[in-house]
């Protein structure tokens, strides 16, 4: 990777790698090897230049991003996330030093990819290519329609500062790059410490790709004491760690600066009174929870803390979660073969999490599975022993009193869990909600009405909740994995923010404003036609403009077309649509919105289509789809109708040939009365073909 993993972790700053000078990093903190104890790296930040690394973000990172569409940073993703792929075996042997498994390494390295990867197909899809977001339906202000109001998402001006959790030091550092980067702001990353190497490591290989835009990332590997002195307006914290840490530094958070939070917390899994012994959802429940147990040696903010089950089941669970770890799990060394689950990341989080599994036993819990002795483990060299890594045993603590408070607010961070038991779905809902507020809650049941009950009194609760049954047991992405999709986060003790979420992640990094102006100012503005704006009829038809001919605002008003009584009878007999209300007189004028028989409105759409089509070969490739269509005036036999379609909004792609252009039709009647609306959605060439 270019360096010595002995040598002072260096940081990105500013366009370049910076260390401190030898007399300021003489007191940086020593990182020891998970597993053996021996140094890896030394970290500091003595020296660093915070508040020139946040200008440089918010002036060169900033104009470096504004000056690219959604597509375009959606494309970079893409190439970010192959350039990692090339050279993640990389990542993968820095990683074992963590104490991460390959599968654990698989979770965070390839999570953390995949992530760039998701972000870069929904930027591509679902965003414009431009540099402003329109949000939700025009608000008209006039009765005139001179007058209208929408709302807008564009950037901050600031930047996006991570502040993460030792446990994933790749994918928390690029759940929060993707949509900060699409989003058009500029990054700096503070990892934690002890698993700082592998952040730096990534870091490296994106600023040795070329690809990064100058100032969209950097990385800060050591403290940054003075931080929250030197944010203002525009900027962004997003925090992952202790509940205790976030409370702390919302509290100095400066007034104007979004603080985001996703911290550990007491996650739940349920198991449903159907799912007694040898059922399939029985044996998920036990799969998942040791699972979640051990991955990671069980530090993950969304592992399973607390096993919730019906007292007749509890005695079967503990004898099948203790028969699988005892057959599945194989403590020790990661880059040993055969392991299963490595050290937790340091000596001192293994001492604290065994003085949490004491507050527990203090509170009640009985080590039913496990023991917080020193554990044998497997060493680099197969052999068996004990060693100077920071290993513990899975364990699981059983309490009979299931409402004793340290269950539902203590969290041994590491392989540790609770089992509870439960009479009622409601006792299981309050269980659950003692939490005070989790990040998933997941429950194993295939009796639906369970499982609707329970919902009622646990969503609230939860950021996320997962239904694991024998129908998608096999195709689960489990309790502990939050999917780039999906929110991840959660009210109360979670923290109370919102990461991920598909492109909600992406808005978190953007100001919505409502905007009002005429319709000719807001097409301008969004880059979308609004009803009212200027149109354009210059003799060619827009279908034969390639994109790079054709403008918001170009229309074509077609000619109009009678509608007969046999037209509505021979679309009827040919669709095999039959409706009574295009077919019977009496039925049809009985009907409260019918005057007597109407024409079909597919059959209207079908004609506005030939209305406005330009049949020869041309720019236009193909029409993939309607949206939005409502059929508003109904139309009876001798009336007649024409069609408007106006290029509404035009978005390029940036890896292929074409585009897609969304077409705004209204269709109306004889007396100027619109009959129907909706959006047509065609592929357009960029620059015509040779004929």
């Amino acid at each position: 990777m270019g360096r010595r993993m002995t040598e002072v972790l260096p940081s990105y700053v500013q366009g370049a790698w910076w260390t401190p000078e030898s007399d300021a990093g003489a007191g940086a903190l020593i990182v020891r090897d998970a597993s053996t104890g021996e140094e890896v790296t030394r970290v500091s930040s003595d020296g660093l230049d915070l508040a020139g690394a946040l200008e440089y973000a918010r002036t060169v990172g900033h104009a470096s991003l504004g000056a690219l569409t959604f597509h375009q940073r959606a494309v970079l993703l893409k190439q970010f996330a192959l350039a990692l792929t090339q050279r993640k075996d990389e990542l993968y042997a820095i990683s074992a030093r963590t104490g991460a498994t390959k599968a654990d390494s698989w979770v965070d390295i390839d999570g953390g990819i995949g992530v760039l990867f998701a972000y870069s197909g929904k930027g591509r899809r679902e965003l414009p290519n431009s540099q402003v977001y329109v949000d939700g339906p025009v608000e008209p202000l006039s009765k005139d329609g001179s007058f209208l109001g929408r709302h807008v998402f564009t950037r901050l001006p600031g930047v996006a500062v991570q502040i993460n959790a030792f446990n994933f030091p790749v994918w928390g550092a690029l759940e929060k790059f993707a949509p900060a980067f699409l989003a058009g702001m500029p990054t700096l990353v503070k990892p934690a410490t002890p698993t700082g190497y592998l952040a730096e490591a990534f870091v490296r290989i994106l600023v040795e790709s070329d690809l990064l835009p100058d100032g969209s990332l950097q990385l800060v590997s050591g403290s940054v004491p003075t931080l929250f002195d030197e944010l203002r307006l525009g900027d962004i914290v997003g925090f992952t760690g202790s509940a205790s840490t976030a409370a702390g530094l919302r509290s100095r958070t400066p007034s104007g600066v979004r603080f985001t939070a996703e911290t550990d917390s007491i996650n739940a899994s349920v198991l449903g009174p159907d799912a007694t012994d040898g059922t399939p959802e029985f044996d998920a429940y036990v799969r998942q929870l040791v699972t979640e147990m051990t991955t990671k040696a069980g530090q993950k903010c969304t592992a399973i803390r607390r096993a919730i089950v019906p007292a007749a089941s509890a005695d079967a669970v503990v004898d099948a979660v203790r028969a699988r770890i005892d057959a599945k799990v194989v403590l020790g060394d990661p880059r040993a073969e055969g392991v299963t689950m490595g050290p937790l990341v340091s000596l001192a989080q293994r001492d604290e999490v065994l003085r949490q599994v004491r507050a527990l036993q203090d509170a009640g819990g009985r080590i039913v599975i496990g023991s917080p002795d020193v554990p044998a483990a497997r060493g680099a060299d197969d052999s068996m022993g004990s060693t100077d890594g920071a290993f513990i045993a899975p364990m699981l603590l059983r309490f009979d009193d299931a409402d004793a408070d340290a269950v539902h607010e203590v969290e041994a961070f590491g392989p540790v869990a609770s089992l509870l038991t439960y009479s009622t779905p409601s006792e299981a809902a309050a269980l659950v909600a003692r939490g005070g507020g989790s990040l998933v809650t997941s429950v194993a049941t295939h009796d639906r009405a369970f499982a609707a009950e329970l919902m009622g009194g646990i969503a609230a609760s939860n950021g996320r909740v997962l239904f694991l049954d024998r129908d998608d047991a096999r195709s689960s992405t489990g309790h502990g994995s939050p999917m780039p999709g999906l929110v991840h986060g959660g009210p109360g003790r979670a923290g109370g923010g919102e990461e991920l979420g598909g492109i909600r992640a992406v808005l978190h990094h953007m100001q919505r404003t409502a905007v009002q102006g005429s319709p000719d100012m807001l097409t301008a503005l969004t880059g979308v036609w609004h009803a009212g704006a200027t149109a354009r009829d210059d003799g060619i038809h827009p279908f034969r403009k390639s994109l790079a001919q054709l403008q918001i605002g170009d229309r074509i008003a077609s000619a109009s077309r009678e509608v007969t009584l046999d037209d509505i009878e021979t679309f009827a007999h040919f669709t095999g649509d039959t409706f009574y209300a295009h077919m019977d007189e009496q039925a049809a004028a009985a009907n409260p919105f019918f005057p007597g028989r109407v024409a079909h409105g597919y059959l209207l759409v079908s004609w506005a289509a030939g209305l406005f089509v330009d049949p020869e070969p041309g720019p236009v490739l193909a029409n993939y789809g309607l949206e939005n269509l409502r059929f508003i005036t109904p139309v009876s036999p001798g009336d007649s109708i024409r069609v408007d379609l106006t290029a509404k909004q035009i978005t390029p792609r940036e890896t292929d040939e074409y585009g897609e252009v969304r077409w705004d039709a209204v269709i109306r009647n004889q007396n100027d009365d619109t009959v129907a609306t909706y959006d047509v959605l065609t592929l357009v060439e960029k620059e015509r073909s040779a004929a």
